[in-house]
Parts: C-alpha cells; sequence; structure tokens
C-alpha cells in the first residue's frame, strides 16, 4: 500500500500555492479515467453485437379471427 501511495505522490503532486484557480484541467487522471471508460463502452458493444447475432428469430403470423375482414369468411362478401 505504502509503494502505491508513493507512486501516487510522485505522480500527482499536491496544488502549490502557484495553482491558478481559476483554469483548472482534468489533466493525466482525467485522460486515464475517461480512456478506461471508452474501452470499456467498446468492449460491452462488441459483446452485445456478437451476442445478438446469436439470436434467431422468426416471428409466427398470428391466426385471423373468424369474424375480421380478409379471413375468407361471412364478412368478407359485400351484399
Amino acid at each position: 500500500m505504502s509503494a502505491t501511495h508513493a507512486a501516487l505522490t510522485q505522480l500527482l503532486p499536491l496544488a502549490a500555492d502557484t495553482f491558478d484557480k481559476n483554469k483548472v484541467t482534468p489533466g493525466v487522471l482525467g485522460f486515464i479515467v475517461f480512456a478506461a471508460l471508452a474501452l470499456a463502452v467498446w468492449g460491452l458493444m462488441k459483446s452485445m453485437n456478437r451476442h445478438m447475432g446469436k439470436v434467431d428469430f422468426q416471428e409466427t403470423a398470428e391466426p385471423a379471427p373468424a369474424g375480421a375482414p380478409g379471413a375468407g369468411g361471412a364478412g368478407d362478401r359485400a351484399a
């Protein structure tokens, strides 16, 4: 734990008095977090595409009710 803490304090120095509070940027840590999120979304989309490719769905036609037009019943004939 202490080695990780020491590495972080060397890579991410604390803000000093010379820090301009009107000019804040995300820096390297912000880029790393954004890149990790982008890679995670890309991986999830690739996985979803692979799973959706396995789906074989064919919709079956529902039988029409007997009294509906186009069913070939008595309701089709004109008087």
